[in-house]
């Protein structure tokens, strides 16, 4: 299998070095000759400057790790190639449904990131939270100052600068996934925003939602660009259960309500990147990476998710954000 990862900055190296893993032949393609030179050097991949000169066999792969505005045309590039796809979260819908169509008329694969679905830590959260017979209600808090997110570069250099793709947009496009699979559809939102940073932002970098699900489970969480510590903390609580989590690998607790003991729930030792804060691990990453070969190869494989379920969170993150 050839694999063309389109897209050579940080988060086409990453996919990059966990592909490497696999027995499969990688190639870049980047319109940047400085990222190519680098992949070439660095990564010991030849690289291509665009998609018109590669030759596709069946059953060949692309890894659109561009910025998210850029998505659509090049999956539906891609598809038209005759590429199966797997993409970085997205973050606007532009081309979804055209893009759905195309894929299925040609009979590729569309595969659409969603890594912490593959988290030890929230499929942990998910199977606790689906086995509890109370209803219950959760707090979660997600921040991270955003000159941090990408220290070497400015914030309004790559796409969290950009009102359509901002930062608390990018938050809510990774969690809300997660969050539905394990509490449900979403049924109404209620939200409260605003800026309360010096950052040279034009849009809102501070958020407070209220999420009612469908069965009736409700939801506070807090997405901001302002925190200076990179936080990520949840409170899940209800009759029967009592559980915590702090972002990472060793900061899930469970309370055994039988015991009055609260447990430190133990997973896997997790990789992590460099220059990454502490809470992004790398395991998750190379799992749906497996996940997506798997969808290759057994067409009754079913994946965590997908455009069509994008879709709709897409759709209630412009809600959340006062879009109509």
């Amino acid at each position: 299998m050839n694999v063309f990862v389109i897209g050579l900055g940080s988060m086409g190296k990453r996919r990059i070095g966990l592909l490497k893993e696999f027995d499969i032949n990688i190639y870049g393609i980047d319109t940047n000759s400085e990222r190519r030179d680098f992949a070439e050097k660095e990564l010991s991949i030849s690289t291509y400057d665009n998609l018109d000169d590669i030759t596709v066999n069946k059953g060949d792969c692309a890894f659109v790790c561009t910025s998210p505005l850029s998505h659509n045309k090049i999956i539906s590039q891609c598809i038209n190639k005759g590429l199966n796809i797997f993409t970085e979260i997205n973050l606007v819908s532009d081309g979804y449904k055209e893009n759905i169509a195309l894929a299925l008329e040609n009979g590729l694969k569309l595969f659409l990131s969603s890594t912490f679905l593959y988290r030890y830590e929230t499929e942990y959260i998910i199977k606790r939270v689906k086995k509890t017979k109370s209803k219950c209600k959760y707090i979660y808090h997600i921040g991270q100052y955003l000159p941090d997110w990408h220290p070497w570069e400015s914030y309004n250099s790559f796409f969290v600068g950009d009102k359509r793709t901002n930062g608390c947009r990018e938050i809510f496009a990774i969690e809300l996934p997660w969050l539905v699979t394990c509490f449900g559809n979403v049924e109404r939102v209620y939200s409260s925003k605003g800026m309360i940073s010096g950052l040279n932002l034009n849009y809102n970098d501070s958020y407070f939602v209220n999420v009612v699900h469908e069965d009736g489970t409700e939801g506070v969480i807090a997405v901001d660009v302002v925190s200076r510590k990179a936080v990520r903390k949840l409170d899940v609580y209800g009759e029967d259960i009592y559980l915590t989590w702090n972002g990472t690998p060793d900061s899930v607790y469970d309370y055994d309500i039988t015991k009055n003991t609260e447990k430190n729930v133990e997973f896997e030792v997790s990789e992590h990147k460099e220059g990454y804060a502490s809470f992004i691990t790398e395991n998750p990453y190379k799992e749906e990476i497996k996940a997506f070969f798997k969808c290759l190869k057994d067409p009754e494989y079913k994946c965590k998710w997908d455009f069509e379920r994008d879709l709709n969170v897409l759709k209630l993150i412009d809600e959340i954000e006062g879009k109509k």
